[in-house]
């Protein structure tokens, strides 16, 4: 052993030799055998030099006396040698204050036991006291010097076996503010250290500086915290209350040097009775107090143990051995030590001493720093491999310390409440619109429901519950269903979209197609609207959606896929980050097929638009909902395309998009069912009888005759009078005036509905008469006709059509112009036309009426009797 004292650790050799001192005596007054034998220790000044130690260690063989077994070694670079040598002289040596892990190496150093627990047992206890708590990411300080670097590489070995993430690992040689700085920006909240005390005030100071203390980290310091160092705070800019604010908390580990079980040992007495008379002794000698005085108490124990197991055995074996010079060689005494060493079981003043390959199973123990002094919290035992509970440890909050920056995962879903809203509206939308469906089937056969093509509606209204079901769709997530039931529902969801938006704005493209083909030739003449051609269409529209769709769902369907946000701390000020995502359903070239279907739709969309636009001012009876077709259509487009628009940009916040893509859906749906079907309900409900709109019909439909005559008149006359100048502004006033007289007598409408009773009862009374077959009345019904047409032809000859037509229509009932009428035409309807309509005759006209006063039936005769 070194004789001289280190600065740093004092003069261990003068410090120990009472302990050794005072188990020699102990062993003095034991019974036979130890009391039967004598120790003789040789004491050897090492001087912690390696040169020196060999030169000290041979001159001792060679010289003599020989020692049985080699005592000591207190630094370890001279132990290392020195244990390694041992094998070649059969000699053990046993180490009290050694406690480098690769001294634990048996290939190298087999020979070498020691009664103090090496560095690599207290990193054992560490790792059970990190897995305690759940502690499984922790850094590392350490001072670059051998020992302490060596106790950081076994560490490191320790931690990956249990499976514990040493997320950094730094060393310093004199500024640890660099490596403290890098531990933090790492996240480090468990720093297990290791360096010299001479460097504790300057470390924590570091430490303090940048506010790595409290309940975000938590310290392990060596063993070396039962001293008071942090009132030595010159060589900082810190104070000493700075540092203990940094060190509070702090949790060291260190091995037990003396036992706290009130047990009596294999001396008699117990550790306690142990530690006053060593204490007696060294005060009477002035020295200090060392950590290992212990070890080598227990250390002398082991030898007089061993040596005495040994001497026995020889002993018997000289006295039973049939050989007269039995002698016992050297390999022989060696081999004997080695397994009395590993033999060896006994409860010392440190606690239970024995081997195993070597290494001294011992206790460590755990302190904290509370209130600036160590309170022992835990104690491991190395024999039993758990923690015995001491005190309670001390947390802020009355949490463990996190070894991380927790981050975890929050799923950006829809609201629970939002969707139940949602869809509690898309199933009154989904009950309208079948409401709707029953309603048009009831009346299927009314004339308001036949001339607006019941098949386009009935898609109209089919699309819109597709679209309606998508809603429920894009509400689920991974919190309500399985990633297959997910990726299900995303094609499910973009299908029934798809094909509903297609069926829907198709249905109304097809009809506003028809208005724009039915006025686009300038001709009212057409005897019927062919319906062929817009099913024809709508059906090669959802061709290329379904098509579309197909080539989706088999060559690039949809997957589930996570989106990450960027991390967010905790609103409430915990100690954790939040980490957001969101799920979608995505494919690999989903960027194209969004196009497509944009680009598809658009299309379709603007084209209903344009054709609604230019056919803002026309309408027929033969689709007569081309206005609320219109008003769907401006009031749908544009919410579809703010509403796309809107959702790309709140793309990342799950709750604003589905409250956008469904506010369109359903505007655009209950927009577009109610403009159709709604003026229908009332119009049914409250509107006039079919007689009267029969007659309304036909009056437009003569009225429109009678304008194209006179038209190509105007052109006869643009002809003749092209040079004159004001002619086409008065043709354009008479055009004018023609229209704004049939529009006043439409406005009537409103105003003649009381007469509605009366025109119905004298219907009834006609029905009745033409059903008799009178030819009364069969007169008068061919009288009118005539009568009709004579006004009509002198009213076209006339110049000024509009004073004659109010004229002669005052003068259809004169009683005297019927009469005269009768009279000249009488014998000639009777000869003509008599026996195909009275039924008395049922074959048809001989031959047509020769005479040019009397030419066939015109065509305003079917008219008529289908009015009356």
């Amino acid at each position: 052993m070194p004789l001289s004292g280190d600065p740093g650790r004092g003069n261990i050799t003068a410090e120990v030799l009472p302990a050794v001192e005072l188990a020699l005596h102990h062993l003095s007054e034991q019974p036979s055998p130890l009391g039967n034998y004598e120790l003789q220790f040789h004491l050897t000044d090492s001087e912690c030099d390696n040169s020196k130690v060999l030169k000290a260690f041979f001159d001792t063989i060679f010289n003599g006396p020989k020692p049985v077994m080699i005592f000591g070694g207190v630094c370890s670079s001279v132990t290392s040698i020195l244990a390694q040598s041992l094998e070649s002289w059969n000699l053990v040596q046993l180490s009290f204050a050694v406690t480098a892990p690769s001294l634990a190496n048996k290939r190298r150093f087999p020979n070498f036991f020691r009664t103090v627990p090496s560095d690599s047992a207290i990193n054992v206890a560490l790792v059970r006291f990190l897995r305690q708590y759940g502690w499984s990411r922790v850094g590392t300080l350490t001072q670059r010097e051998q020992r302490f670097t060596e106790v950081q590489g076994d560490l490191s070995r320790h931690l990956e076996a249990a499976n514990i993430q040493l997320a950094e690992a730094e060393s310093f040689s004199e500024n640890p503010f660099d490596c403290i700085k890098k531990l933090k920006d790492n996240d480090v909240r468990i720093v297990i250290a290791h360096f010299d005390v001479s460097l504790a005030a300057k470390v924590f100071c570091c430490v303090y500086n940048l506010s790595m203390y409290g309940q975000k980290y938590q310290w392990i310091l060596p063993s070396w915290t039962q001293a008071i160092w942090w009132t030595n705070a010159d060589s900082t800019n810190c104070t000493v209350n700075n540092i203990q604010t940094a060190i509070e908390g702090s949790i060291s580990a260190d091995i037990e040097t003396l036992s706290t079980r009130n047990v009596r040992g294999i001396s008699g007495r117990t550790p306690q009775e142990y530690e006053k008379e060593y204490d007696k002794i060294r005060q009477l000698k002035r020295l200090g107090v060392s950590k290992f005085h212990g070890f080598a108490y227990d250390g002398t124990w082991v030898i007089a143990k061993v040596l005495t197991r040994v001497m026995e055995t020889v002993r018997y074996r000289e006295r039973y051995s049939i050989h007269r010079n039995f002698t016992v060689s050297e390999k022989e005494v060696g081999q004997m030590i080695l397994e009395a060493m590993d033999k060896i079981n006994f409860f010392g003043v440190t606690g239970h001493v024995m081997f195993q390959r070597g290494e001294r199973m011992a206790n460590v123990k755990f302190a904290q720093f509370q209130d600036g002094r160590a309170v022992d919290i835990e104690q491991y035992s190395a024999i039993i491999d758990e923690l015995e509970f001491i005190s309670p440890i001390r947390f802020q909050r009355d949490k463990p310390t996190k070894d991380r920056t927790h981050v975890y995962p929050h799923r950006k879903r829809i609201s629970i409440f939002l969707y139940g809203i949602v869809a509690f509206l898309t199933f009154l939308g989904i009950f309208t619109a079948c409401s709707f469906l029953v309603f048009s089937v009831k009346h299927r056969n009314h004339w308001a429901i036949t001339m607006s093509r019941p098949f386009m509606n009935s898609l109209i209204i089919f699309g819109a519950v597709l679209s309606y079901s998508s809603i429920f769709f894009m509400g689920l997530d991974g919190s309500y269903v399985s990633d297959r039931v997910f990726e299900v529902s995303c094609s499910v969801q973009i299908s029934c979209l798809s094909i509903g938006c297609t069926a829907a704005s198709g249905a109304m493209f097809a009809k506003t197609w028809t208005i724009h083909s039915f006025f686009k030739n300038h001709s009212m003449e057409k005897k019927a609207v062919k319906t062929y051609g817009p099913v024809l269409l709508l059906m090669f529209l959802l061709l290329i959606d379904l098509s579309l769709l197909i080539c989706l769902h088999i060559l690039d369907p949809l997957r589930r896929t996570v989106k990450v946000y960027h991390i967010e701390a905790d609103p409430h000020g915990q100690d954790f980050f939040i980490q957001p995502f969101s799920e979608h359903c995505e494919n690999t070239y989903m960027g194209f097929w969004m196009a497509a279907f944009y680009v598809y739709k658009g299309i379709l969309l603007l084209s209903t638009c344009f054709l609604a636009w230019i056919t803002r001012q026309k309408n027929i009876p033969a689709v007569n909902d081309s206005r609320s077709i219109r008003f769907s259509v401006f009031v749908s487009v544009p919410v579809i395309l703010t509403g796309t628009c809107a959702s790309m940009l709140w793309q990342d916040q799950p709750n604003v998009q589905f409250c956008i893509v469904t506010l369109v859906i359903i505007t655009c749906c209950c927009s577009t069912l109610c403009m159709v079907f709604i003026p229908k309900i009332i119009f049914i409900r409250m509107g006039p009888d079919p007689a009267f709109l029969s007659r309304r019909f036909h009056l437009i439909q003569w009225h429109s005759e009678l304008e194209k005559k006179i038209g190509q008149d105007d052109d006869k006359r643009n002809i003749v009078e092209q040079n004159k100048p004001g002619a086409s502004g008065c043709v354009t006033d008479m055009r004018q005036n023609i229209s704004s007289t049939l529009d006043i007598l439409l406005s009537e409408h409103l105003h003649l509905k009381w007469h509605i009773k009366k025109l119905d009862s004298e219907l009834e009374d006609l029905t009745r008469q033409l059903n008799e077959l009178s030819p009364h009345v069969i007169e008068n019904i061919i009288v009118r006709s005539f009568v009709h047409k004579a006004v009509k032809e002198k009213c076209l000859t006339l110049p000024e059509s509009s004073h004659c037509n109010r004229n002669l229509l005052e003068d259809i009932n004169s009683p005297e112009l019927i009469h005269r009428r009768l009279s000249l035409q009488l014998p000639i309807l009777h000869h003509a036309y008599l026996p195909s309509i009275g039924g008395v005759d049922s074959s048809p006209l001989s031959s047509p009426i020769e005479s040019p006063q009397h030419t066939p039936m015109p065509r305003t005769y079917g008219v008529l009797v289908t009015g009356l």
